[in-house]
């Protein structure tokens, strides 16, 4: 988890703002996953923030969209395609 919170400080994901009037906030929570090799061992933990979308309500706060950073290797071979 410290590991996930020093990545999001680090690629600047997130950005403290007020809530305006009438706003309801949407929530987080951890989404914990095991990693294992082709032997089937533990290779590592993983810990991921996320939001919790299904607390919107269509027509409200239904524009705020809510996506994960995208990998550096994705980005590159869009970049490498589009080119």
């Amino acid at each position: 988890m410290d590991v996930e919170i020093e990545a999001i400080k680090k690629n600047d994901t997130w950005e403290l703002a007020d809530l305006s009037i009438g706003a309801k906030k949407v929530g987080v929570k951890w989404v914990y996953k095991t990693k294992f090799n082709e032997n089937g061992e533990v290779e590592k933990y993983r810990a991921q923030l996320v939001a919790k979308r299904y607390t919107q309500k269509h027509g409200m706060d239904y524009t705020e969209v809510f996506a994960p950073v995208a990998r550096s290797e994705t980005v590159r071979l869009v970049v490498s395609l589009a080119t």
